[in-house]
């Protein structure tokens, strides 16, 4: 049997969401340790280079979604994989807080143009009644990226943290450019038609009596802005990532510093959320597409809330355990559902363009959690305060949920 096109794109998808977390999402709290005491930089100023990534974002998501909707992906991703490249070779060879930042603006463009947002949209349009599967898969890449953090820690105690930095670039450059030239625009643009299914079978089961899925409602971006879904859905995802980029980038350093565990102990931890994180992708692939994913989203959000006040307080390995096992499925659950969510309440036409918007906003979380964190650190001496503030945001940010309600018609123009 042949196998759906769309099926291959998601395991290269999945392969280069391996690739960004490996050496970036997940390696970034790494890096960041090592930095700091190698040399001397402040926690506000390393965090300062996590929120540039995410005002990159900001400021060229609209920009990607309007590509998107007009150009595809394929090109996009390839270019992405390069300076991605080039982001971790510069960073091996950083000797100051100017070329630490531009090292990691590259990265963050790279990981732009070539990760989850465009990924994302290219597998919403191949797919609809396997939406949720296809993108809990590809996550399941971000997610296994977290299994390679006790590899990276090793590499950098035996090679230093440059040899390993360059190696990475080396390596994305190698595995990344082959399959972001899998990624391909729409299906009826290469004779193919969503899920793998012929309109003419569902028509047959029509005729024939058979339940099935009503037809797609299509919003224009003016429409979808006008929805409070939009900015509900917005709100809640931003506040997800507060915690998210927070913990990505400041969780073993306070493990180390106010815990008093190794970076390889530390590592480990980060390996036991990974797990956490890839039972989640997998909760998500089967079961995505029959549950009300909203709700799912607003129950993953406590759950953030309570990993993250396990992280806190940690008192013994049990509850950084606990924060790994709370954390990590809420995050491996949660973060596909996001865009499926999207595609499912406004359509495939708009959807790059929505996405990009919603970027946006989202990316005042991703900027906001390192930067709250690593502020307050510096300024009372470690991370309680600023943890559990972000831990009730979280908990708040299921109420976004829950109010994200799906929009039955789109308003007129």
């Amino acid at each position: 049997m042949k196998v759906f096109y769309g099926w291959r794109m998601v395991g290269a998808a999945c392969g280069i969401q391996f690739l960004l977390a490996a050496f970036l999402t997940q390696a970034l709290g790494l890096y960041i340790a090592v930095l700091s005491d190698e040399m001397g930089w402040s926690k506000t100023t390393l965090s300062g280079a996590a929120a540039l990534q995410s005002v990159e974002a900001a400021i060229i998501g609209p920009v990607l979604g309007w590509v998107m909707d007009r150009v595809g992906p394929q090109k996009m991703i390839r270019l992405g994989m390069v300076l991605f490249s080039a982001g971790l070779l510069l960073l091996s060879q950083v000797n100051s807080v100017t070329t630490f930042y531009v090292s990691s603006v590259l990265m963050a463009i790279g990981a732009s143009l070539g990760g989850y947002f465009p990924l994302s949209v290219a597998l919403v349009q191949w797919f609809e009644k396997f939406r949720a599967r296809a993108l809990s898969i590809m996550s399941l890449g971000l997610a296994m990226g977290g299994l390679v953090v006790p590899l990276m820690a090793w590499s950098m105690q035996q090679w230093g943290w440059r040899a390993t930095a360059a190696g990475s670039g080396v390596l994305v450059l190698l595995t990344g450019l082959p399959m972001a030239g899998m990624i391909r625009r729409r299906p009826e643009d290469h004779g193919e038609h969503i899920d793998g299914i012929n309109p003419a079978m569902r028509a047959a089961a029509e005729r024939e009596g058979h339940a099935v899925p009503p037809p797609q409602i299509e919003f224009t971006v003016a429409q979808a802005l006008r929805t409070r879904a939009f900015w509900m859905l917005a709100i809640g995802h931003g506040l997800a990532l507060l915690v998210v980029s927070a913990v990505n980038v400041h969780a073993i350093t306070h493990m180390k510093e106010g815990l008093g565990y190794s970076v390889a102990t530390a590592s480990w931890v980060i390996l036991i959320m990974t797990f956490g994180q890839v039972a989640g992708v997998l909760m998500g692939a089967s079961m995505g597409d029959w549950f009300d994913k909203r709700k799912v989203a607003a129950l993953c959000m406590l759950a953030h809330g309570i990993g993250m006040l396990c992280l806190t307080y940690a008192t013994s390995m049990a509850m950084l355990v606990a924060f790994g096992v709370f954390h990590g499925i809420a995050w491996g659950l949660r973060g596909p559902f996001m865009q499926a969510i999207r595609a499912d309440y406004f359509g495939r036409n708009a959807i790059g363009m929505i996405m990009g918007l919603s970027a946006a906003i989202i990316a005042l979380g991703q900027i906001a959690g390192p930067m709250i964190a690593g502020v307050l650190a510096d300024l009372t001496g470690d991370y309680q305060l600023g943890f559990s503030l972000l831990a009730l945001l979280a908990a708040l940010g299921s109420l976004s949920f829950m109010l994200a309600t799906k929009p039955q018609r789109p308003l007129s123009d």
